[in-house]
């Protein structure tokens, strides 16, 4: 027999329980919050002689067990971060070996914080997708919806942050809470150039400028990370299309000073 507040073998839930558990069961996993940052604390450590150079920590692992790192460039000091993904889809990973550096030496003016690589598993299987077959970028919970099957180049997942890395990147712009961040992608283009929209159209209109890039105002698409970072915190977000293949050195050493001047930017505002 059932107890209190039973039916049978089974507990009574009310009609609006079950609505609200079926909302939950659609959102998937939330992302952990983790404001304090801890799991980030080795970006943190006080700049001494000889300290300044990038520091590297392991903050956590793809779907099949790969190792994601973040790396530190600068004096940790300044409250302006800039955070920087160099990959999210594992086939366009040309931005994961930047070094926000000039002339190689990290600029103690700035604080850049890079993820190279949020796709590790992608780019193992030399695909755009991650080991389950989704595209991760699609995977982030503002305009998600349903879209393709598992292997379909823009399959969104069965829900939003289904993904351990999206839940991963979500952590690192909680964890930081940076004053701008810049999501890399390659594209099948001839040229380079900077898109961004609404909120984040000066800071990527800026960075175009600081790169040399033209610059495109474009609506995010559903379920990116700019599209909900975009959408949650009042910071910028923006995407910077490179084109296909490795970066020559003329382009990374671009890039690598405009990142620097980047950092900055986002400290002094």
């Amino acid at each position: 027999m059932g107890g209190p507040g039973t039916s049978g073998g089974g507990p009574d839930v009310s009609p609006l329980m079950l609505a609200l558990l079926a909302a939950i069961a659609l959102l998937g996993p939330m992302p952990h919050p983790d404001t304090n940052g801890d799991f980030l604390a080795f970006a943190e450590t006080p700049r001494r002689p000889g300290n300044l150079l990038a520091r590297t920590g392991i903050v956590g692992h793809s779907a099949q067990g790969r190792p994601i790192e973040v790396h530190q460039v600068g004096d940790p000091k300044w409250p302006g971060k800039l955070l920087v993904f160099g990959c999210i889809h594992g086939d366009e990973c040309g931005a994961a070996a930047l070094e926000p550096t000039i002339n190689g030496c990290p600029d103690p003016s700035a604080d850049i914080l890079l993820v190279p690589n949020l796709d590790p598993d992608g780019s193992a299987a030399h695909s755009r997708l991650n080991t389950h077959g989704v595209d991760l970028n699609r995977n982030f919970n503002s305009g998600w919806r349903p879209a393709g099957v598992s292997g379909d180049p823009e399959y969104a997942g069965p829900r939003p942050f289904s993904e351990p890395e999206t839940r991963l990147a979500a952590r690192i712009v909680h964890g930081i809470e940076p004053a701008a961040t810049i999501w890399f992608h390659q594209f099948r283009g001839a040229r380079p150039f900077v898109r961004a929209w609404g909120q984040s159209i000066a800071a990527g209109r800026h960075f175009a400028a600081l790169a040399g890039m033209p610059f495109r105002a474009m609506r995010w698409p559903a379920g990116t990370g700019p599209n909900w970072q975009n959408h949650r915190f009042a910071a910028p977000a923006f995407v910077v299309e490179l084109t296909q293949g490795r970066l020559k050195p003329q382009m990374r050493g671009r890039l690598a000073k405009a990142l620097v001047r980047m950092g900055r930017r986002v400290r002094e505002d």
